[in-house]
């Protein structure tokens, strides 16, 4: 049996062991199809980005799809497919490393053409670094952890259903995620049948593991 995330941070305090998320997004087409075209090719690219960065990252965590309304922005724009990875490391979360991550995931943003057009507008693809452990930046550029993730039922479900089949450490001082979701207006994210789309939520390819 596979011990949880939250399991192995306990197991591992002493060295440091800490969790990295990230949410994806998408609702507009990019030059490999449709959202869940792009989301699908941007899994091993962002797994491959976070080996780069965290050198020894141990285990992805996906997320399933879920289909979820747009929140701000402008009226009329078509739903998003939303996700959320979850990455467990022992490097030391560090301010420069953080801003490099950032980086490489809007250079993957760019890759599969978006556009920043207008505040919270339609996209190709988004990616939000939502925490890296207990890290605490407040610049212009890079906010950690993300100021409104605790406040989103896009990011919300997805952690909810990475936490039902493999508890994770969230960043201290939140209330428990089945709460934040209970305080938020929005209306609930509608999960997508992970095989009728080619979605395997679950363990990813990082130092080994596979999707199941």
């Amino acid at each position: 049996m596979r011990a949880s995330l939250a399991d192995q941070g306990s197991a591992g305090a002493a060295v440091g062991i800490c969790t990295v998320a990230v949410g994806l997004g998408a609702n507009l087409p990019s030059s490999v199809g449709d959202p869940i075209d792009t989301l699908k090719a941007v899994r091993p690219k962002l797994e491959q980005c976070l080996r780069c960065v965290l050198g020894d990252a141990r285990a992805a965590c996906w997320s399933p799809l879920f289909r979820t309304d747009p929140v701000g922005g402008p009226p009329d724009q078509p739903d998003y497919l939303n996700a959320v990875l979850i990455v467990e490391s022992k490097a030391r979360p560090q301010r420069s490393q953080a801003a490099a991550l950032l980086e490489q995931l809007h250079e993957l943003e760019h890759f599969f053409g978006r556009e920043r057009l207008e505040h919270w507008g339609p996209r190709s693809l988004d990616l939000d670094l939502l925490w890296w452990g207990d890290l605490t930046i407040e610049e212009p550029a890079l906010q950690l952890p993300h100021p409104r993730w605790h406040q989103r039922a896009f990011v919300l479900a997805p952690l909810l259903a990475i936490e039902s089949f493999n508890p994770f450490q969230a960043p201290s001082g939140y209330p428990p995620l089945t709460d934040l979701m209970e305080a938020t207006q929005e209306r609930p994210p509608r999960p997508l049948a992970s095989q009728s789309h080619g979605w395997l939520a679950g363990f990813g390819a990082i130092n080994g593991c596979q999707a199941n």
